[in-house]
């Protein structure tokens, strides 16, 4: 299960991009979930994805 903190979410899924994904669709479908939801969550604390890095990056 996800983090629900944005700031707790953003460590969470920078690691397991790092670690066991290699982009953010597949990580969200483990997890039962579009892109979408995790990216306007950590937009809303100043975060994008960074396909090319497969991580959240400062806006």
């Amino acid at each position: 299960m996800m983090p629900k903190d944005p700031v707790m979410l953003l460590s969470y899924v920078n690691t397991q991009l790092r670690d066991n994904f290699d982009d953010l669709e597949e990580l969200a479908a483990s997890n039962m979930m579009e892109a979408s939801q995790i990216t306007e969550k950590l937009a809303a604390i100043g975060y994008k994805y960074d396909a090319e890095q497969n991580r959240f990056v400062r806006a």
